[in-house]
């Protein structure tokens, strides 16, 4: 396993390899930049196939933050983490235990977050061991609802706020009445954007790998269930990853009917080349790292100090961004993620100065 030559290693500043047998904690921590600031990012636990998918992962995961955090304005470096094992199996109190004392040797250089396979419950049991967590504490919500700290709210919600952008710029539509979208994943943040989406007016088709998460969302939403191997090559307006990365590649881009793709995920294109793939067939994608940035917006505040009013506007505004980039991409020519790239490093490397 290669890690200084590794394609995905994007001159990262720090790597953490964490292991504790008598926990059964396997996990990695990644600092891309704190150029901007300490390095915010999810705690991720999947059961990776390999050591090697695992470090892939948290390297593109971790670079993806930077970017995010940048194009947010936040002052906030990019790093991310993830625990090798399956959640509903292998989550222990005692590994948890374990990750949030690795991350207190860390001294602030990152600051974890929950993440898929994690939840607030669980950062709270690292809270234990180390005061560098985030999403934790209960405050007034974006919306002014009561919130237990977990961000996947204004993360779904500035996703649906970067759908209607998406939209209005593609189809020319100022609503979401009648349309169709297709959202692969209905875990925490897909399912609050399915809702959203329903709320507005659209169709949803819907598929999970969990079968629960699935029904409810046909029960509770009127959504209809589609397989893995159609859920994003359906004939709708807007498909919505909400699930794992890498699912825009040589294979899904051919068969795509979707004119626009606008999700949840982290690192939804395989390569950087698959930007211009979405590109040349004319499909807009909204990048993801600018997209899904309402959580990370969110835990932000929480740290600076709770103020609905102000992370509900922040978040909105993830609209605009979208737009910016989406109109630059018409005039240059280029594709949005390639411009979403320019963009943030603009911020994160002129601070770095």
């Amino acid at each position: 396993m290669t890690v200084f030559t590794h394609p995905e290693f994007d001159h990262h500043e720090h790597l953490t390899f964490c292991c504790d047998p008598e926990t059964g904690l396997r996990a990695i921590i990644a600092v891309h930049n704190t150029s901007r600031g300490p390095a915010l990012g999810g705690c991720r636990m999947y059961p990776y196939a390999s050591d090697e998918e695992a470090l892939t992962d948290v390297l593109r995961l971790s670079r993806g933050m930077t970017y995010k955090s940048a194009l947010a304005n936040l002052d906030l470096g990019g790093g991310k983490s993830v625990i090798i094992g399956d959640p509903r199996q292998h989550k222990t109190e005692a590994l948890l235990g374990s990750m949030g004392r690795f991350l207190e040797q860390l001294g602030g250089l990152y600051i974890a977050a929950e993440d898929s396979g994690t939840s607030v419950a669980d950062l709270q049991v690292m809270g234990r061991k180390t005061s560098n967590v985030a999403g934790i504490s209960e405050r007034p919500g974006f919306d002014g609802r009561p919130s237990n700290g977990d961000p996947s709210p204004a993360t779904a919600w500035g996703t649906f706020v970067g759908i209607n952008a998406a939209v209005k710029h593609k189809l020319g539509r100022s609503d979401l009445e009648g349309l169709n979208v297709a959202v692969q994943g209905i875990g925490n943040v897909g399912y609050r954007l399915a809702r959203h989406l329903k709320e507005a007016g659209a169709k949803l088709w819907v598929y999970d790998v969990h079968q629960d998460q699935m029904d409810r969302a046909v029960a509770e939403l009127g959504a209809t269930p589609a397989s893995a191997d159609e859920i994003l090559y359906l004939p709708v307006d807007v498909v919505a990853p909400c699930a794992m990365g890498a699912v825009l590649n040589d294979h899904s881009i051919r068969k795509l009917q979707a004119t626009i793709v606008a999700g949840a995920a982290n690192n939804q294109l395989a390569t950087p080349a698959h930007d211009q793939a979405l590109f040349e067939r004319g499909v807009l994608y909204a990048p993801d790292f600018v997209i899904n940035a309402g959580g990370i917006i969110d835990v932000c505040y929480e740290r600076k100090g709770p103020d609905p009013q102000a992370v509900r506007k922040h978040v909105d505004s993830i609209a605009n961004t979208l737009e910016e980039i989406f109109q630059r991409s018409d005039r240059d020519g280029l594709p949005t993620g390639q411009i979403a790239d320019q963009l943030a490093e603009e911020r994160f490397r002129h601070k770095s100065r």
